[in-house]
């Protein structure tokens, strides 16, 4: 009898075992990308599963993303953790959250189901929709290691509602002078590391355009940011290298490197920098008179405050 009725072409053949996949309702079973333990609900809130948890083309993209920074940041977390150690991480610019529950699902919650570990991640945000909306998702999913504060950067420094330390500060594609205000934090709260992806720097560019006239006569390196485009382009590279000058200049050892996997994204450039137990002066020291001389050499001494170049010599 199962003869008598065949399917006439090959589409519903194609469907067939679909059904029985969305009737499971157990997307952890069919999508090998999920691990275990990880947050199904969170998964769909940020919209990287659909509403009847399945993964399409995109989404399995971006949640390959997600594990490719996590891997950055994963190390750190073990290291400030060890020993169950209470750590704390501040995430600046936090948005909608995303990367500050992405964060949290898969430390807890996966590499370390069912263990007890201390710790605690802060979203700072300045826009109180967003926040109220991370207080409610983190409710609802029961991340109760989560804190969401709606503060500015500079206002986090001097809170309350902060520790005295920290120890790890991320800022993810936070805009302009928004990751110089995440180092300014990281500095005055001593993080043992930071991880940074800056987004679009103007601030940079617009005292080159200032002073380009004055430049050309006294340099022809005025010529890598004479034409509009070039001032931009060349104003957002150097902002970076003065920030990891900077970052150098009170000790940390950084590294630079590529975002790997944000293909949706042109700002793709991750600054990770760890402060070691202990800083080595002459390196310090070394950081601190090159990034006065870069600062000086492209006419832009005015920025010397924002970089935090005049700051306690080294022993």
């Amino acid at each position: 009898m199962q003869k008598t009725s065949p399917p006439p072409t090959g589409k519903t053949s194609r469907k067939a075992p679909a059904p029985a996949t969305a009737k499971a309702g157990r997307p952890e079973q069919v999508i090998e990308e999920l691990r275990p333990g990880q947050s199904i609900e969170l998964l769909k809130a940020l919209h990287i599963l659909t509403r009847e948890g399945k993964l399409n083309q995109d989404t399995r993209r971006k949640l390959k993303q997600v594990y490719h920074l996590y891997q950055f940041i994963a190390p750190l977390l073990e290291e400030v953790s060890a020993g169950d150690r209470d750590f704390t991480l501040a995430d600046h610019g936090a948005g909608k959250s995303y990367l500050g529950f992405i964060l949290y699902d898969l430390f807890f919650n996966v590499a370390h189901q069912g263990e007890k570990k201390n710790g605690h991640i802060y979203g700072i945000e300045t826009r109180a929709e967003l926040v109220d909306k991370s207080r409610a998702l983190a409710a609802q999913l029961g991340f109760a290691r989560m804190s969401f504060l709606n503060l500015l950067v500079a206002d986090a420094t001097t809170s309350a509602e902060l520790p005295d330390t920290v120890d790890i500060v991320t800022a993810l594609h936070a805009c302009d002078t928004a990751t110089d205000d995440a180092i300014a934090f990281g500095l005055a709260k001593q993080a043992r590391h930071m991880v940074l992806v800056p987004c679009c720097q103007a601030e940079v560019a617009s005292v080159l355009k200032k002073s380009r006239a004055l430049n050309l006569a006294k340099t022809p390196l005025a010529e890598l940011w004479r034409h509009p485009l070039h001032t931009r382009e060349f104003g957002s590279q150097i902002t970076n290298v003065l920030r990891c000058l900077q970052l150098e200049a009170h000790g940390y050892q950084v590294t630079v490197t590529e975002l790997v996997g944000w293909e949706h994204s042109m700002k793709n450039e991750l600054i990770l920098a760890s402060r070691p137990a202990t800083p080595n002066p002459g390196k310090t020291r070394a950081a601190q008179m090159r990034l006065q001389q870069v600062l000086d050499e492209l006419g832009l001494g005015e920025l010397s405050t924002r970089f935090a170049v005049q700051i306690a010599a080294q022993p």
